[in-house]
């Protein structure tokens, strides 16, 4: 879109920010300073904004801008790293209410999607929205067979409105980058890239309808957290099925008592639930603020969850995934040497930092926070403090992080909403032990060289050819930085040591596979198998590099 395009657009993005008080917005975007000659021709400040705290005035213009901004300001929330604490809390508290679209053209849309008239699908269809945001829209409907289900069905014509408000956006992002004297710290350009990919996924409901998938089978029992069917038969990207659910939001906290549920269990249960997700499975709801996560009230004896918008999902890198955990059990067990360190062979930090000067920055944010009562301690409250800490250590904040620490002040607020005295940190100790001492097991680690054997195998032949070209390399001379005649002695010694032990280490790791194959194909017992390992073992340590001082 052409900066001549965009100029309406931008003179009322600056009419809504002068009605509601945001002058320092102004203020910092200098490309807007010349407005305040043109200021009288603008609406006045709203009346009911006087004594607003900036972060309500931002969220009121956030909400009258439309639901992109709304969408922005909610990604923004998550940023706590960028923004400050009393912005972060008002945005937080955006909720995507938008007027419904005609049912009829709701039911247009899924007739069009699923290639066949709406009487033939279901038995039933509500033209009447149950619930309506700025991407989709809500509708209730019975299958032939008598099950109930609703229809998540993507607004009309929403991929090029949100393309022409994500135009605006990048052109608001690039002046705020060009101008805000803050910029470096807002990064308003990295914000805009995070609402984009986040629209993105969401105007695919077949990936919604993948995630709730996984999650469902994740929680296959269904004892802690209910995960509603996906119908794949009356599914597409731009319509999705999902089996109804009741339950109560999980902050509404006089239905839950009226139902006769355990808050205290319920509170418990729901942080166990994060950490499974996070820690067992990688794979969590990023969006669990609790109007999408319910509380099945018809479980009186063994209240359970309700998981419903499945837009959002948060993973980890597998090596994050680890160094995360193991940073939580530091952080428990109070050994900031260990987190420091931690920091730093996860790569999130250079190495180059002083680990004593982390290590005290670390001890100081935590300690105030010991001397409270466990059951008063945040853990993401303390999370986000560290991360804001790391930054002055050159920390590289991931976005799947970033993603996680908003989840972690979702899942506290909801546990202590429903038990104000739970002492989160009792719960998540032994839960983030169990699972790291399951996943990381002999046991289980034995099952993933099982698993990896099949690759193992198929790669192994490839190995003396890829040693042999290296060996090439250097014995022709063309690693040309070994000019030194003492020096290229040396190399040759280590030429044959390197020889020796990936002779030596092909033998010990072929005898190794073939012992794990034994142990597990073989009916005659383990003592092959163990005889294989030995020798294997074995061959490792004559072909280990000796170097005589």
């Amino acid at each position: 879109m052409t900066p001549l395009r965009l100029a309406p657009r931008l003179l009322r993005v600056a009419a809504i920010l002068l009605k509601y008080q945001l002058d320092e917005v102004i203020e910092g975007a200098r490309i807007y300073r010349p407005l305040k000659l043109l200021r009288p021709l603008f609406p006045g400040p709203a009346a009911d904004t006087r004594g607003m705290s900036r972060g309500a005035r931002l969220r009121l213009a956030l909400t009258e801008l439309g639901p992109i901004f709304v969408k922005a300001g909610q990604v923004l929330s998550t940023r706590r790293d960028l923004v400050p604490p009393d912005i972060a809390d008002e945005l937080a508290l955006l909720q995507d209410q938008v007027p419904p679209f005609p049912g009829a053209e709701a039911r247009a849309i899924v007739e069009r999607e699923l290639r066949a008239p709406v009487a033939t699908l279901f038995a039933s269809f509500d033209e009447n929205a149950l619930a309506s945001a700025s991407i989709a829209q809500v509708h209730a409907a019975t299958l032939h067979d008598g099950r109930e289900v609703v229809l998540k069905v993507l607004r009309p014509s929403i991929d090029k409105r949100i393309a022409r408000d994500i135009d605006l956006l990048h052109a608001l992002g690039e002046l705020a980058q060009r101008w805000h004297p803050a910029a470096d710290k807002i990064r308003p350009l990295e914000v805009v890239a995070e609402v984009e990919k986040m629209l993105e996924n969401e105007l695919d409901l077949q990936r919604e309808g993948a995630s709730a998938s996984l999650l469902r089978r994740n929680f296959a029992s269904g004892i802690d957290l209910y995960v509603p069917e996906v119908h794949w038969d009356f599914s597409t990207q731009g319509v999705l099925t999902l089996e109804r659910v009741r339950g109560v939001s999980a902050d509404d906290v006089v239905a839950i008592d009226a139902a006769g549920l355990d808050r205290k269990a319920l509170a418990e249960k729901g942080v166990r639930l994060f950490y499974e997700q996070v820690f067992r499975d990688n794979f969590f709801h990023a969006d669990a603020h609790p109007g999408n996560i319910w509380v099945d009230t018809s479980r009186v004896d063994e209240p359970r969850f309700i998981a419903l918008d499945f837009g959002i999902m948060g993973s980890l890198p597998e090596a994050d995934q680890y160094w995360l955990a193991e940073n939580f059990i530091a952080l428990f067990e109070r050994d900031y040497a260990r987190i420091a360190q931690l920091h730093v062979a996860a790569g999130w930090m250079p190495s180059t930092i002083r680990l004593d000067e982390l290590e005290a920055a670390v001890r100081t944010v935590c300690e105030p926070y010991f001397t409270r009562p466990l059951s008063q301690i945040s853990i993401a409250e303390l999370v986000v403090k560290l991360f804001q800490t790391a930054r002055r250590f050159e920390l590289t904040l991931q976005p799947q992080l970033i993603l996680l620490q908003k989840t972690l002040l979702n899942i506290e607020g909801v546990g202590r909403m429903l038990d104000p005295e739970i002492d989160i940190w009792a719960v998540a100790h032994p839960v983030l032990r169990r699972i790291l001492r399951e996943r990381y097991s002999v046991r289980a680690t034995l099952r993933d060289v099982r698993r990896r054997l099949p690759e193992w195998i198929h790669t192994a032949p490839r190995v003396p050819e890829l040693v042999r070209d290296a060996l090439r390399q250097v014995a022709s001379g063309e690693r040309r930085e070994i000019a030194d005649p003492i020096a290229l002695a040396l190399a040759r010694d280590d030429a044959r040591r390197m020889r020796r032990l990936i002779a030596c280490g092909l033998l010990g790791a072929t005898l190794l596979i073939c012992a794990a194959l034994i142990g597990t194909l073989s009916s005659r017992g383990m003592w092959p198998a163990i005889a294989a390992a030995v020798v294997g073992v074995a061959a490792f340590i004559a072909g280990w590099p000796r170097r005589v001082p």
